[in-house]
């Protein structure tokens, strides 16, 4: 998965924010002065966090009313704006330790805890490191994965809703603070520049593609104006707001990201091509961070390195039996896979209609576990999911599927994108436990529980990638319980596959931020391991080394989740209820991974 709303910014914000209490805000208020007092913190903690992100607002479909007015806003990317970030963060963690916490109830006092988790994590990193946006966990502010020139263009087309003129005028506003963030950015990044601090020299070329991609149409037909032009005709709103975009679009959001692009030209010049976080100023403390940020945990690099190895070859003989039954018993479990890969049966055409064919069957696929959810849990997502191709400005650097949230109100369905720059990277025995990852019972479900129960906006939004992403990888594995491969073995091979992937990224992540290793050793061990084209590896191996530590959060995410549901099963016997324990799992949001044993006993 790659954003969740605005990661970057939800997870300074917001970070350990999730409780578990269960209590309501109304609850809360109904108790005792203390958890009165704690709910009236986390409320202003709520209000200031929303005030610095715009698009955190309209992403969570919160910008109407008394907060209309930010919908014409895009987040300050200055450097004031990232000291603005900083000092709140030190701010609500001094105030949340100047609160009593001994006076508060257990259900309270697990609260309290988590948000002080996550506060003193990111001020800790904040004061750390003088690069980046804040934090830890990625240090470019601008690559083929991080910036906004990858990021606004999606938020505008898909989560920027478009009903009334004002919200086309509000469109126009961002369009303009757009070319102004893409600025800021240059600001931030020319001063990392100066400490040293550049992605390697493969990511940067990606960049540049990206923001070619981006930069080519005319601004008439550039994907940013066609979006408001085409909504507000739809909507029957009269303007030219097509003409106006154009004018923005060429005036100033090209010329700013003609800019970036010189910046990313002048970033090569000094690259080098060493792919780990090893090489930057407290670089091996900036990793250790970076796990704590991403994992949640405070395991050490070496021992997460081997842990990873084992569950490779764990993987490799579980896989190598399957593809036995299937008659494939020659070479290495990579090389079988690699034939698989290579065989055209296995895929759709590389065509528009094979494109489309290819959507139309995940959507059955999603259709058909929706209607078993009932069997495996309590609490049914209400919001709805669709899946839809990843922007091809976009399909150069992006994941093979990634999700964006529905809105809390509703309106706006959660999103499942998948890329697809070539069927050959996505053979039909890969796809399954894509969609089961991204959307239901992965991700869409995980998410929409939390945003639709009765928990405290604070709550509601709150992310930890440990969490979210290991009960995404559990999913995947629940998906086999729930017998949707018992007629599909290959759909079964590629189910552990795409386990023993988050195993290998372990070893990868840590390999190259902790025992620097090259980036041509990181494809060859993923593609010889996985068996995956070399151009799929790439994308991935590219992805951790600007993300450090975020690809060990999936296995141990999921490892987590599946140590519980094991002592749930021994010690309740009978009376153990999947449905309950998957409520008991989603129904409290997000937590860290390393207090999961303590709130659920």
């Amino acid at each position: 998965m790659e954003n969740l709303i605005d990661r970057r910014t939800l997870m300074l914000a917001f970070a350990a924010t999730a409780v578990s209490s269960g209590l309501t805000t109304r609850a809360l208020a109904q108790g005792n002065q203390s958890s009165a007092a704690l709910n009236i913190l986390f409320d202003r903690f709520m209000k200031e966090n929303l005030d610095l992100s715009p698009t955190a607002v309209t992403s969570l479909g919160l910008d109407t009313g008394e907060r209309a007015r930010q919908k014409g806003e895009i987040d300050d990317s200055s450097e004031a704006g990232v000291a603005k970030q900083k000092a709140i963060v030190a701010s609500q963690l001094a105030r949340l330790m100047a609160f009593d916490r001994k006076s508060l109830s257990p259900a309270d006092a697990i609260s309290y805890d988590v948000v002080m988790y996550g506060l003193r994590t990111n001020d800790e990193a904040n004061r750390a490191y003088v690069y980046g946006t804040g934090g830890a966990g990625q240090p470019y502010v601008v690559c083929q994965f991080n910036g906004n020139y990858s990021s606004i263009p999606s938020f505008l087309s898909t989560e920027h809703t478009i009903a009334t003129k004002a919200d086309c005028d509000a469109y126009l506003e961002r369009l303009s603070a757009f070319a102004t963030s893409l600025d800021q950015e240059i600001e931030v990044a020319r001063h990392d520049m100066a400490l040293g601090v550049v992605p390697p020299d493969f990511a940067l070329a990606t960049t540049l593609v990206q923001m070619q991609n981006l930069r080519a149409p005319t601004p008439e037909k550039s994907s940013l104006t066609e979006s408001v032009a085409v909504r507000a005709r739809a909507q029957g709103i009269s303007g030219d707001y097509g003409r106006l975009a154009a004018g923005l679009v060429g005036d100033k959001v090209y010329p700013a990201l003609e800019r970036q692009m010189t910046l990313v030209r002048d970033m090569q010049k000094i690259a080098t091509h060493d792919a780990g976080v090893w090489k930057l100023p407290k670089g091996h403390d900036y990793y250790t961070a970076s796990l704590v940020n991403w994992a949640t945990t405070t395991q050490d690099p070496a021992e997460l390195h081997r842990q990873g190895q084992e569950l490779v070859k764990e993987h490799t003989v579980r896989i190598d039996e399957l593809l036995r039954k299937q008659g494939m018993n020659e070479g290495t479990v990579g090389a079988r896979i690699r034939a698989m890969y290579n065989d055209p049966a296995y895929r759709y055409p590389d065509t528009e209609a094979g494109k489309q064919a290819l959507l139309a069957d995940l959507n059955r696929r999603v259709q058909s576990v929706w209607g078993k959810l009932p069997t495996y849990f309590g609490t049914l997502p209400k919001a709805k999911v669709e899946i839809r191709r990843a922007p091809k400005e976009k399909e150069a650097g992006a994941a093979a599927g990634y999700y964006d949230n529905a809105s809390l109100d509703g309106k706006r369905p959660g999103i499942y994108w998948i890329n697809l720059r070539s069927t050959a990277e996505q053979p039909k025995w890969v796809l399954p436990t894509l969609t089961y990852h991204e959307s239901i019972p992965g991700h869409h479900l995980q998410l929409s529980i939390q945003q639709e129960a009765g928990l405290p906006l604070i709550r509601k939004v709150a992310f930890f990638s440990g969490y979210a992403e290991g009960w995404a990888l559990y999913a995947e594995q629940l998906a086999v319980e729930m017998g949707e491969y018992d007629s599909d073995p290959l759909g079964h091979i590629g189910q552990l596959h795409d386990s023993m992937l988050r195993a290998v990224r372990i070893v990868v992540d840590t390999g190259l931020h902790s025992m620097k290793w090259s980036r041509e050793r990181a494809v060859r061990y993923y593609a010889d391991t996985l068996g995956d084209p070399e151009s799929s590896a790439r994308t991935e191996v590219d992805r951790y080394c600007v993300w450090p530590g975020q690809a060990c959060g999936y296995m141990l995410g999921k490892l987590k989740f599946l140590t519980i549901r094991e002592r749930a099963q021994r010690t309740l016997g009978a009376k153990y209820d999947i449905r309950k324990f998957h409520d008991a799992m989603l129904q409290p949001g997000a937590v860290p991974l390393d207090m999961l044993d303590h709130l659920y006993v």
